[in-house]
Order: C-alpha cells, then structure tokens, then sequence
C-alpha cells in the first residue's frame, strides 16, 4: 500500500489541490455578493407613484423636507445625512394596519438601537390631526426612541409630494382632496445616497426580517 502511495503520490496531491479549487470556486459560485436593487418610479407600480415621474428609470432621490418631529423640532435631510434609514407612512388614530407597522418598527428600532448608521422616519398622513402634541403622546406610548425615530408631521402637499413623488408609497384617494392618499402598509429602505433600496410590508413579520437582513447588507455595500 505504502509503494503504492509512493508512485502515485504526486498524482494525489495535484489532484487534492485540484479538488480543493474546484469546490472553492463552486463555494464561491453559490455565494456571490449580490447587491441589493436600486429602486425608481418605472420598476414601481404605477398606482404608487405621481404621474410626472411614471416612466422615469433612473436617477431617482429622496427630495428635500423639513418637517416637525414629536418635540417640535424641524427634522431635514441633514438628520439622515449620511445615514441608512427605514421610512413609512401612518397616522396615529389608524385602527387597522398602522397599530402592527408600529410594532414592527418598535422591533426594528430594538435591532439598530445602538448602530449610529442606521435611523427611522414614520410620516402622518393626516398632519391635520397628527399635531405635534398628537404624534407626542403616540411616541410615548409606543416607546418611540427620540435619537432613532421621528415622527413627523407638516405640511400637507409636502407630506403627499414626498409620498407621491420621492418614497412611492401611497396611493390617491379616489374621492379625497387634491392631496389626500392613502397610505400603503410598505417600508422604504433607504441608502446613505438618498435612494430606495427596498420595499417590505410593515404588517409581515418575515418582511421585517428581511428588512434586517437587507440593512446589513446595505451597510456592507457603502
């Protein structure tokens, strides 16, 4: 056995290295990094998005905003500059969807609590009732944390053309005002360029933790 080892002992060892690349390749193959798409308003539905921007294919950004947080201050893009952050669309006397997208931002807030890349945006779309006291006392009782989370209110064309226009995220009110809409149950995920990286349902638990994985992910790509 030994003699035979002998003879054939440069065979074996080409092809163990051999066989170790190929299975390194195949392992790799398997595992290619795939970055997460950059979303604009042609690759969404078309009820979700303002119909100046329907065909538009690339180049897409969050606009610029400022509008009122819970304790009264005037939130902007400088707050998110340079940050990964998680947007959606609510008002706080919504008795259906809303209640489980807070929750779920509750638990997304627990996971990127002590992650200084990563913050959440939640906008009324109701501001005429969300006042600033309203979205107070709705951050308190749900445990909103004031460094990670805004709730934010303002004007009300602002508020829709951000919706409408930049996070593509609700719909018209078919019999409502010029700027009413109706808020989907989606979280946008946003990257530190001002872009929508993803889109998740606030109301589904295996959504949420997609959202999570899809947040490391991010933070590797940038």
């Amino acid at each position: 056995m030994g003699s035979i080892f002998k003879e054939y002992k440069i065979f074996f060892i080409v092809f163990g290295v051999i066989s170790v690349v190929i299975v390194s390749l195949i392992y790799n193959t398997l595992n290619v990094y795939q970055p997460l798409p950059i979303y604009q308003p042609a690759s969404v539905s078309a009820e979700l998005v303002d119909s100046t921007l329907q065909y538009q294919k690339k180049y897409h950004k969050i606009a610029d905003f400022a509008l009122l947080n819970q304790n009264g201050k005037t939130i902007t893009q400088d707050d998110y500059k340079n940050k990964i952050y998680v947007a959606d669309f609510f008002f706080t006397t919504c008795q259906t969807i809303c209640p489980i997208m807070t929750d779920h931002m509750v638990k997304i807030q627990k996971k990127i609590i002590n992650d200084d890349e990563v913050m959440l945006l939640s906008h009324s779309v109701t501001p005429e009732i969300d006042t600033v006291a309203q979205l107070k006392r709705y951050a308190e009782k749900k445990g909103v944390n004031d460094k990670k989370w805004n709730l934010v209110t303002g004007d009300k064309k602002e508020i829709y053309d951000l919706a409408r226009k930049s996070y593509l995220a609700v719909k018209d009110a078919e019999f409502g005002g010029p700027y009413d809409m109706v808020h989907t149950e989606n979280f946008m995920l946003i990257d530190k360029k001002r872009q929508i990286r993803g889109f998740y349902d606030g109301t589904n638990e295996e959504d949420i933790n997609r959202l999570l994985s899809d947040i490391s992910i991010l933070k590797e790509e940038e």
